[in-house]
Parts: structure tokens; sequence; C-alpha cells
């Protein structure tokens, strides 16, 4: 069975905002602790279901990229995507949306989907030997930065 980490956020900033910050992926080096960016691939120049990217990470000295998939792109209640590397799955990332009174909630959950030789291979390859507890620590920074730009960022009030 897959492993889950799920991490929430209350953030001072409209849904729409918040929904095109996180869907926005060449932006996500801004907010992650782990995720140095991304770029759009094969044509795709936003999230849209079917689009690909590569995201590209680090963790100290060690670097590495992934290719994903958007699965589901609804502004502004969710953006998820799927990732594989070597064409082998990795994980799948969700961010749900809520509107709230003060801006909107935001629910960040990763689904481990790697198998032996992936999460084997992800551990010498990231040296990361708890992928859910370092996600959920690395979730919980993501959600705070994204709470500390998205009131100040532009975009729709």
């Amino acid at each position: 069975m897959a492993g889950q980490v799920v991490v929430h956020r209350e953030i001072s900033a409209p849904a729409e905002r918040v929904w095109s910050m996180i869907s926005d992926v060449t932006r996500m080096g801004e907010f992650s602790p782990e995720n140095v960016g991304a770029r759009w691939l094969g044509g795709a120049t936003g999230p849209a279901p079917g689009a690909r990217f590569r995201g590209t990470n680090r963790r100290g000295w060690r670097r590495w990229s992934t290719r994903c998939v958007v699965i589901d792109a609804d502004a502004p209640r969710r953006f998820a995507f799927r990732v594989t590397a070597g064409g082998l799955a990795v994980a799948e990332w969700h961010y749900d949306l809520e509107p709230t009174d003060t801006g909107c909630r935001v629910t960040e959950t990763f689904v481990d989907r790697r198998g032996w030789l992936v999460r084997t291979a992800g551990r010498l390859l990231t040296g990361v030997d708890d992928r859910e507890a370092h996600n959920r620590a690395g979730m919980q920074q993501t959600l705070a930065a994204l709470a500390a730009a998205a009131p100040q960022a532009s975009g729709p009030k």
C-alpha cells in the first residue's frame, strides 16, 4: 500500500491567487525547500490535464530531475500531478484549496507510488531514508512560504 502524507495550512489570500501560484510549476522553487523549479515540456505553457513538465530538485550537493504530468487542473480548487523517474512511478502530488472567510485552506498531499527499485535508488540519489517524514517537513515549509508570499502577490483578489 502506498504511503501518504497530508499537510494543511490556512492562507490569508483568495483561493484563486494561491491556486495560480501553486499551479505555476516554474515558481515552485520559490516555495519548496527541495524543488528548485520546473519547466513545461512539449509545448505546454501552463496547467492543464495532460501537460508535462520536468521538475528539478536538490538536497545539499545532490541534484535530480523528474518527469511530471498534470492529472488535475481545476482552478481554483485543485492542482495535481504524477511524477516519474526513468519511466517508473514515483509519486502523486495534490493541492486542494477551499475558500474560507479569511482566504483559503490548502491541503497538500503526497502519495508515494515508488516500488522497491525506485525506493532503493531514491535513497542513494537523494540521501533521504524516511521519505514520508522528510516530505512532511518540506510540505510544511512549502505551505508556510506560500502563506507568507500569497497576501503580497499580485493576482485575483
